[in-house]
Parts: C-alpha cells; structure tokens; sequence
C-alpha cells in the first residue's frame, strides 16, 4: 500500500534522513537547524515554525537548512544566500530539484555550489522514495558574477 501522504501536498515538512545529514555534519559541523520541529531537530540549536527560523539572527551559525517544500521556499533560498554573503556564516539547503522554478534561478543557481542527489531520498522514515529528486545548495561568501 502506498503512502499517500507521502505523495500530496498535505504537509510541507519532509525530515531529513538522519543518515544523509550525518555525512554532511562531517563535512560542516552545523549549529543551527532553523526549520525543524523539537522531534525532528538535526542540531541542538533550532527553530520551529512558531519561532520563524526566517525572522531569527543566524549570524556566526553552520546552518543546515531543509526547508518547508511549499510556496515560501524562495524566502528560505533568499535567507540562506544572504547569510553566507553578509559573512554570517555558510548555510547548507537540502530542497528539491526544481531547477525550472523562479526560486531555483532567482536564490541558487549561480548563487550556490549545487551537489545533485542521486536516486531518490527517503524522507520522513518512509520505505518509498520521494516523488522528486533532491539536490543540495552550499551557499558561503564569495564574489558572486552577474549573468
């Protein structure tokens, strides 16, 4: 039987498998998770959705960032981006590859060094693999070029 809340729009939240965030600890030792839930929190230090990760100072954090998959992920794009150019620190985003999107061309590509996923995650401790393919977004300070 298929999970269907899996596959729809129900909910936003897709946490992140603890063993694809443990390799990515090793390589940035994050200190922040700013969209988490107590029992999904990947770091000690995060923020809820009733605490507004987007609203918090994120200065002087390793943030690893997987954002709610909805309509307001370019807001999560944008603050990952300016965190890493105003020096704050480098700010990792595990979303999904949606690279024909006005976010994806407007707050990662060019902005970010992109790390495509092979094969599909398993989200949320789910036995079926994601309905998309996932890629991760490394955003730290650098000169940016224009297109």
């Amino acid at each position: 039987m298929i999970n269907k809340g899996l596959y729809t729009s129900n909910s936003a939240e897709w946490a992140t498998p603890q063993d694809f965030f443990d390799k990515l600890d090793e390589e940035f030792h994050f200190t922040l998770d700013p969209c988490s839930t107590d029992e999904n929190a990947k770091c000690r230090k995060h923020f809820t959705k009733e605490q507004n990760g987007l609203a918090q100072d994120w200065t002087g954090e390793t943030v690893f960032c997987n954002p709610p998959y909805g309509r307001e992920i370019w807001k999560w794009c944008r603050k990952c981006y300016e965190h890493a150019m105003s020096g704050g620190g480098t700010a990792v985003m595990l979303v999904h590859a949606r690279t024909d999107t006005a976010w994806f061309h407007d707050w990662v590509y060019g902005k970010a060094e992109l790390r495509f996923i092979r094969g599909r995650l398993h989200f949320n401790g789910s036995k079926w693999p994601a309905p998309f393919p996932s890629l991760v977004a490394i955003y730290r300070k650098r000169e940016v070029t224009p297109d």
